[in-house]
C-alpha cells in the first residue's frame, strides 16, 4: 500500500487488522502535527512486507497511529530493510512500543534530525540479527537526547534494563512506554501483559498463556483463529502466514487471467502452497493449476503486445526475465549502461525461440551477442521489410555474434542484413550463413563487404605480445566476456616486450611473463594476441591464441566480518559473526579464544568519592557536624555516588557537647582485601573449535571483562592456515545481591565523639568495590550521608564518625561496584553519651550541686507528698511552662515535674524482658512480662519504656517527668501506664488499653504538637507518648525557646513565629495528623526542608489535599490550617460536629458525652467570640487535673447552638496557598 502526497488513503488503513504486502508512506510536505493528532489505526497489528516512512512533515510519533502493530514479517523486504525510517524532518520517536518480531530483514533509520530513543531500544529482543541495521545520522547520535525511561524523572526503575555491548541500559520506546521484554524461557513466543508464556505458535504478543488461540499474530500459520504449524488438507500455505482453500487460489488464478493488468500473477499450486507461478522447471497443468514437472526444458512463453517489443534498457529487459518463448520480433537497441553484459544475460539468457525476427540497430554498447546464450531458433514468421529475419546494422563495437563452436542457430525463414558494423570480421558473418542454414538466401547487397570488419583485426598469425587475464569461475568464456563499447573491461592487459632475435636457433628466447598479485584459491582465463599492424593491401593482420584456465593456490583467509558480543546472563556471552570476504580457500572451522581481562589500574586509583558528573541533579547533604570518612570538599558538580533520599522529620538541633570514652565492641579480623581477588587459572585463556557462524560462551564470571579472538582456517593443507584474529571484548551481566555486604556491621565507641564504623567486603562483588556509602542517623534528625572510597576502606576497614552529637544513632552500610549499588546493611544501634556524664568530669561539675539539689528534692518531696495525700485531685496551685526547657532550672527540678516514687513503683524482678520493639527517645523500648501487677491477672503483657544507663542527668529528669505526667492519665482515649520502676516505665500493649489504673486525675488540658506516630494502634485508636507534652493549668499559652527540637511540620504558624503554643496551635497540629492519616502515613511537605516549611507556613502556606480525599475530611482539616488562630474550631466543636458518625460506643467512654462536659443548669455561659481562647475548661473534666483549691468553681463551655446552626462567613486568609474562601467554623473574625 503506498501512500504519498497527502493523507486521503491513509484513512483506508480504518478496518485493517493485517496489511498483506507492504506499507510506504511518503512525500508528504504540507502536513503539520494537528493533522496527525486524530489519526490512530489501533487494529492494525501485523504488516507481511516492510514499512517504509520516508518525508512525512509533522509525524512526531507513531505511538499514536500505530500503537498495537506487533509484527513486521519481511516476506518482501525493500533492499534487505523491514523497516526504514529515512528523511522524517519532525519525527522524535518511533513509539511502536507495542512492535515484538521482525521476522526477516533488518532496521535502517537514516537521517532523522529529530529522532531520539534510539539508544533505549534493544533490537536484539525484536530481530534475530542485529548485525545489518544501520541506524546513522539520526539526533540520537549527537547525543543531544535527554532519553528519559519512564519513572526516571521519580528515581524509579519502571522499565526492564538489558546489556549491549557491556551497557546496562533501560529499555524504553518513548518516555511513558518501556520496551516489553519477555522472559527469556518465553524464547520468541512472545509473553501476555503479566510475564507469562504464550504458545510456541504465537509471535509477538498473546492475551492468555499456552492458548494457540489467543495469539495477536501467527508463528506459522493462521487457520480459522487459531494458529497451527503446517496447513492440514485441504488447505494451501499463502504468503506464507495464512491457510486458504483451494476457491480462493483459483479465484485468484482466474481474476488475474482475465485482466490485462501489469503485475497481476495467475495464482497455481505447488507443494501444497498457492503461489504466483510454477517455479523454475515445472509448468501449469490448467485443468488443476498443479504445478508439474517439465519433460525437458520448460517453456513460458511471453506474448508481446502490438507482436514486437524494444529492447532499450535494462528496465525493460527485466520484463522478459524467464522467458524461453518469444511470441512475436525483438529489437535491440542498446546504446549505453553499466554492466549490461551481465544484466542482459540474466534476464534474456533462457530465450530459446523467437517467432518473429530479431532485430539489433545501433546499440554501440554491445560487443557480442553471447548473451542470448540459449537462442537456438528464429522462425521468421514475421521479417524485418518483408525479407529479413536477423537483421544487424549501425553496431559500431559489435565484434562477435556467438562462439560458433559451442553455440548452434537455426533461422527457418528470411535472409540476414549486415550493413555499418566496422569491427564485426566478414568470416565471423560467414560462419553464421553455415551454422544457421541461410548461405544462399542473401543477395549481394545484404552483407557489406567494405562496412563490415573494415576497422577489426580479422586474421590470427599466432604471436604473443599481448596477455589477457581474467577472473572466471567457470570456463566458459570468450574474448569479449565482460566487454562493453562504453569502456567497461574486465580483463585485465600487460604489455609484453618482444625478445630479442638471435641468429643462433639454439639460444634463441621465448616471450614470457610472471604474473603477481593473483587471489589465492581462484580460477583465471588466460590468452595472448599481438598489437594490430596494417599490411601494404590497406588490410589490417594480427594473432591471438586460444584460451587458457590456471587456478591459484589457497592461502590464509581474510578476518571474519563483523563479530558481535552480547551477555545475555551473568555467566554467558553470546558470539556471532559473518565469514571472511576472501575465504582463499574452503572455510573449514573457526577457532574461538577467550581470555578474562583484569580491571583497569586506573579503577585502583580513582576516587569516586570526589569524581563528580556535572549535570542537573539534587546534591546530596554530608555530614554537617565536622568531619566525616574524609577531608570535607568542594565541588561545583554532585557527587558521583548517588544516595538513596530519606525522609526528613524534624530540623536538627546545635550540635551537643563532646562525648566520653565507653567500653569497645569486638571488630572483624583484618582479612578482606579492596581487590578483586583473582588467581592465574582465571586469567588463563580458553580455546574452542567451533563448525558455524555463532557460539555460546558459558561458565563465565558475572560482570567480568573478556577479550574474544576469533580466527578463520581453511582445510588441512601441507601447513595449516588460519587468518589474522579479529578481536572483540564483551562484559557479562552482574549478577544480583554479589554487591551485598556480608554480615552485620559493628562499631567500636572512642573518646573525642568518635564511633568506628566496621564492616567485611563482599566476597565476589560485580567487578571492582569503588565506594561504600555510609547512612546514618540520630534519633529524631534527618538522616546523613558519608562516601568511603576504596582507599580509605584499605586503610581503616572501615569509617570512623567524628563530631557526634549525644544520642542514640542507628547506622547502614551498602557497597558501590561498578554495575551499581548493593543492598542496604539491616540497621546497627549506638549510643554516644554526653560529656557531663564522664565520671572524671562527674566528680568535679556536679557533684557539689548535686548534694544541694538532693537535699532540696527530700524536702520539697516531703511536702509534695503530704499535699498530695491530702488533696489527690491535682497539684497545688498552677503550673508554670520553662521558658528555656532544654537547661536545668530551678522548677526543672520542682517537685511537681520529678517522679517521686509511689504506690506506682514495682520491683524490677517483677518484670521479663522479652525482645526489643524499637529505638524511643530515650532509649529502647522492649516487649516484656509483668507479674502480678494487675489485680486478677497473674501475668500481663506490657511494652517497657527503658532509659539509656549512659544517658545524661537532663535526659533522666526529663523522662521522670514523662513518667509524672502519664500516671495522671485515666482517660479512655489515652494509654495508662501499669506502672514505673527504677530506670524503666512499662505500658500495657495495646489489647489491654481499655483497662484504668492507679491514683490521681486527668490533666486539665494537653497541649503542643501531635503526630500520628506518637499514637499505638490496638483495638482503638489512642495517644500514648508524652515526650513533647507539658501540662497546663492557668496560662493561655507557654512559649517554647532555648534549644528544644521542634516538629515545625506540624507546628502551627503563630508557633513557629512567636513560639505560641495553645489549643489553636494543637488544632492546626490536629489537622495535620489527619492528613498523615488519609496519605497513609507520608511525610508533611515532603521536598522541603525544614526551613523552607517554616518560611512556607509562616507566609500561608499549608498542605494539599491527599488523593482520594473525602471531601468531608478535606473541609475539616482546612478549618483546622485557619491562619488566624481565632478562627479555628475547638476540640469540643470538632467532636459535635462528628458526633452523629462515631460508633455507640463513643458515648459511653468519651469526656464529651461524660457529666464533667454537661453544663450546670444553674448558669449558662454567655461570651463573645473573641474571649473562647482564654475560657479554662470545666476543672471536674474526666481528662484533665481540678485546679488549687481557692479558686472559683468554674462550669464547663456552653453553647446556645449546635455547630451545625453557626451562622458561616468568609474570610480571605493570606500566602500563596491559602488564597482561598472557606467556610469557616464558629470563631470572631480578627
Amino acid at each position: 500500500m503506498d501512500i504519498r502526497n497527502n493523507l486521503t488513503r491513509l484513512h483506508e488503513l480504518e478496518n485493517c487488522s493485517v496489511i498483506e504486502g507492504h506499507l510506504q508512506i511518503l512525500l508528504m510536505f504540507k502536513t503539520r502535527p494537528e493533522d496527525f493528532r486524530d489519526l490512530s489505526f489501533p487494529k492494525l497489528i501485523m504488516i507481511t512486507d516492510y514499512l517504509l516512512l520516508f518525508r512525512v512533515y509533522g509525524l512526531e510519533s507513531l505511538k499514536d497511529l500505530f500503537p498495537n502493530l506487533t509484527v513486521i514479517r519481511g516476506s518482501r523486504l525493500f533492499f534487505n530493510y523491514a523497516l526504514v525510517i529515512f528523511e522524517m524532518v519532525h519525527l522524535k520517536e518511533l513509539g511502536l512500543y507495542n512492535l515484538m518480531n521482525i521476522t526477516r530483514g533488518s532496521v535502517r533509520i537514516e537521517k532523522n534530525n529529530e529522532l531520539c530513543y534510539l539508544a533505549t531500544i534493544d533490537w536484539s529482543r525484536i530481530l534475530d540479527s542485529v548485525e545489518d541495521n544501520y541506524i546513522v545520522l539520526n539526533k540520537d547520535d549527537n547525543e543531544e537526547c535527554g532519553d528519559i525511561c519512564p519513572g526516571t524523572a521519580k528515581g524509579k526503575t519502571n522499565c526492564p534494563a538489558t546489556v549491549i555491548n557491556g551497557q546496562f541500559v533501560e529499555r524504553c520506546w518513548t518516555h511513558s512506554h518501556c520496551q516489553k521484554v519477555c522472559p527469556t524461557i518465553c524464547k520468541s513466543h512472545g509473553c501476555t501483559a503479566e510475564g507469562l508464556c504464550c504458545h510456541s505458535e504465537c509471535l509477538g504478543n498473546c492475551s492468555e498463556p499456552d492458548d494457540p488461540t489467543k495469539c495477536v499474530a501467527c508463528r506459522n500459520f493462521y487457520l480459522d483463529g487459531r494458529c497451527v504449524e503446517t496447513c492440514p488438507p485441504p488447505y494451501y500455505h499463502f504468503q506464507d502466514w495464512r491457510c486458504v482453500n483451494f476457491s480462493f487460489c483459483q479465484d485468484l488464478h482466474h481474476k488475474c487471467k482475465n485482466s490485462r493488468r501489469q503485475g497481476c500473477h495467475q495464482y497455481v499450486i505447488h507443494n501444497n502452497k498457492c503461489i504466483p507461478e510454477c517455479p523454475s522447471g515445472y509448468t501449469m497443468n490448467s485443468s488443476n493449476l498443479l504445478c508439474t514437472p517439465c519433460l525437458g526444458p520448460c517453456p513460458k512463453v511471453c506474448h508481446l503486445l502490438e507482436g514486437e517489443k524494444t529492447i532499450d534498457s535494462v528496465t525493460s529487459a527485466q520484463e522478459l526475465r524467464g522467458c524461453t518463448v518469444i511470441n512475436g520480433s525483438l529489437i535491440i537497441n542498446i546504446r549505453g549502461g553499466n554492466n549490461l553484459a551481465a544484466e542482459l544475460e540474466a534476464n534474456l539468457g533462457l530465450i530459446e525461440e523467437i517467432s518473429g525476427y530479431l532485430k539489433i540497430r545501433r546499440s554501440y554498447a554491445l560487443v557480442s551477442l553471447s548473451f542470448f546464450r540459449k537462442l537456438r531458433l528464429i522462425r521468421g514468421e514475421t521479417l524485418e521489410i518483408g525479407n529479413y529475419s536477423f537483421y544487424a546494422l549501425d553496431n559500431q563495437n559489435l565484434r562477435q555474434l556467438w562462439d560458433w563452436s559451442k553455440h548452434n542457430l537455426t533461422i527457418t525463414q528470411g535472409k540476414l542484413f549486415f550493413h555499418y558494423n566496422p569491427k564485426l570480421c566478414l568470416s565471423e558473418i560467414h560462419k553464421m550463413e553455415e551454422v544457421s542454414g541461410t548461405k544462399g538466401r542473401q543477395e549481394r547487397n545484404d552483407i557489406a563487404l567494405k562496412t563490415n570488419g573494415d576497422q577489426a583485426s580479422c586474421k590470427s598469425l599466432g604471436n604473443r605480445l599481448l596477455l589477457f587475464c581474467l577472473e572466471s569461475p567457470y570456463q566458459n568464456v570468450t574474448e569479449f566476456d565482460g566487454q562493453d563499447a562504453c569502456g567497461s573491461n574486465s580483463w585485465t592487459v600487460v604489455d609484453i616486450d618482444p625478445p630479442l632475435r638471435s641468429t643462433d636457433p639454439k639460444s634463441q628466447n621465448h616471450p614470457g611473463w610472471l604474473m603477481r598479485g593473483l587471489k589465492p584459491w581462484t580460477q583465471y582465463a588466460i590468452f595472448v594476441k599481438t598489437l594490430v599492424t596494417f599490411s601494404d593491401e590497406r588490410r589490417t593482420y594480427g594473432a591471438k591464441s586460444d584460451i587458457i584456465y590456471v587456478q591459484t593456490d589457497a592461502t590464509n583467509p581474510s578476518v571474519p566480518l563483523d563479530p558481535i558480543s552480547v551477555s545475555n546472563s551473568s555467566s554467558q556471552i553470546i558470539l556471532k559473526w559473518k565469514p571472511p570476504s576472501d575465504p582463499n580457500g574452503n572455510i573449514t572451522h573457526y577457532l574461538v579464544f577467550w581470555e578474562r581481562q583484569a580491571e583497569d589500574s586506573e579503577l585502583f586509583e580513582l576516587d569516586y568519592c570526589l569524581k563528580g558528573e556535572c549535570g542537573p541533579r539534587q546534591e546530596n547533604r554530608l555530614n554537617p557536624g565536622g568531619r566525616g570518612c574524609g577531608e570535607p570538599r568542594s565541588c561545583h558538580c554532585t557527587p558521583a555516588w548517588v544516595t538513596e533520599p530519606s525522609r526528613k522529620r524534624r530540623s536538627l538541633g546545635d550540635v551537643g557537647n563532646v562525648t566520653a570514652a565507653v567500653p569497645t565492641v569486638a571488630a572483624f579480623p583484618n582479612t578482606s582485601s579492596t581487590s578483586v581477588p583473582t588467581s592465574p587459572e582465571e586469567h588463563r585463556p580458553f580455546e574452542k573449535v567451533v563448525n558455524k557462524e555463532s557460539l555460546v560462551i558459558s561458565g563465565l564470571r558475572h560482570f567480568t571483562g573478556y577479550r574474544i579472538e576469533l580466527q578463520a582456517c581453511n582445510q588441512d593443507t601441507p601447513e595449516e592456515r588460519c587468518s589474522v584474529a579479529a578481536y572483540v571484548s564483551a562484559r557479562t551481566m552482574p549478577e544480583a545481591k554479589a554487591d551485598d555486604i556480608v554480615g552485620p556491621v559493628t562499631h567500636e565507641i572512642f573518646e573525642n565523639n568518635v564511633v568506628h564504623l566496621m564492616w567485611q567486603e563482599p566476597k565476589e562483588p560485580n567487578g571492582l568495590i569503588v565506594l561504600y556509602e555510609v547512612s546514618y542517623r540520630r534519633y529524631g534528625d534527618e538522616e546523613l550521608h558519608l562516601c568511603v572510597s576504596r582507599k580509605h576502606f584499605a586503610l581503616e576497614r572501615g569509617c570512623r564518625l567524628r563530631g557526634l552529637s549525644p544520642g542514640n544513632y542507628s547506622v547502614r552500610v551498602r557497597a558501590t561496584s561498578l554495575a551499581g549499588n548493593g543492598s542496604w546493611t539491616e540497621p546497627t544501634y549506638f549510643y554516644v553519651t554526653d560529656y557531663l556524664d564522664v565520671p572524671s568530669n562527674i566528680a568535679k561539675i556536679i557533684i557539689g550541686p548535686l548534694i544541694f539539689v538532693f537535699l532540696f528534692s527530700v524536702v520539697i518531696g516531703s511536702i509534695y507528698l503530704f499535699l498530695r495525700k491530702r488533696q489527690p485531685d491535682g497539684p497545688l496551685g498552677p503550673l508554670y511552662a520553662s521558658s528555656n526547657p532544654e537547661y536545668l532550672s530551678a522548677s526543672d527540678v520542682f517537685p511537681c515535674s520529678v517522679y517521686v516514687p509511689d504506690e506506682w513503683e514495682v520491683p524490677r524482678e517483677k518484670i521479663t524482658l522479652l525482645r526489643e520493639l524499637g529505638q524511643g527517645s530515650f532509649g529502647m523500648v522492649y516487649e516484656g512480662n509483668a507479674r502480678d501487677i494487675i489485680k486478677g491477672e497473674a501475668e500481663t503483657r506490657v511494652a517497657v519504656k527503658t532509659v539509656n544507663e549512659s544517658a545524661s542527668l537532663r535526659e533522666r529528669i526529663e523522662f521522670l517527668n514523662e513518667a509524672s505526667v502519664m500516671k495522671g492519665f485515666t482517660c479512655h482515649h489515652v494509654v495508662s501506664p501499669a506502672g514505673m520502676g527504677h530506670g524503666l516505665a512499662f505500658l500495657p500493649l495495646p489489647s489491654l488499653c481499655e483497662r484504668r489504673h492507679g491514683p490521681g486525675e486527668p490533666l486539665r488540658a494537653l497541649r503542643e504538637v501531635g503526630q500520628s506516630r506518637w499514637q499505638m494502634l490496638g483495638p482503638r485508636l489512642k495517644v500514648k507518648n508524652f515526650g513533647m507534652t507539658r501540662d497546663i493549668y492557668e496560662t493561655d499559652y507557654y512559649r517554647k525557646g532555648g534549644k528544644g527540637l521542634l516538629p515545625v511540620r506540624w507546628m502551627a504558624p503563630e508557633s513557629l513565629k512567636d513560639g505560641v503554643f495553645t489549643t489553636s496551635s494543637d488544632m492546626w497540629s490536629f489537622g495535620v495528623v489527619l492528613w498523615e492519616i488519609t496519605s497513609l502515613a507520608e511525610q508533611p511537605y515532603q521536598g522541603l526542608s525544614n526551613e523552607q516549611v517554616l518560611k512556607f507556613v509562616m507566609d500561608g502556606g499549608y498542605l494539599d489535599q491527599p488523593d482520594n480525599c473525602p471531601e468531608r475530611v478535606t473541609d475539616l482539616m482546612r478549618m483546622c490550617w485557619q491562619f488566624n488562630p481565632k478562627m479555628r474550631p475547638t476540640f469540643l466543636e470538632i467532636v459535635n460536629l462528628l458526633k452523629d458518625d462515631l460508633h455507640p460506643s463513643f458515648p459511653e467512654v468519651s469526656f464529651f458525652h461524660s457529666e464533667e462536659n454537661k453544663a450546670p443548669e444553674s448558669e449558662e455561659l454567655e461570651m463573645e467570640f473573641e474571649d473562647m481562647e482564654n475560657v479554662p475548661l470545666d476543672r471536674s473534666s474526666h481528662c484533665q487535673r481540678e485546679e488549687a483549691g481557692g479558686r472559683d468553681g468554674g462550669s464547663s463551655l456552653g453553647f446556645k447552638r449546635s455547630y451545625e446552626e453557626h451562622i458561616p462567613y468568609t474570610h480571605m486568609n493570606g500566602g500563596k496557598k491559602n488564597g482561598r474562601i472557606l467556610t469557616l467554623p464558629r470563631s470572631n473574625p480578627s
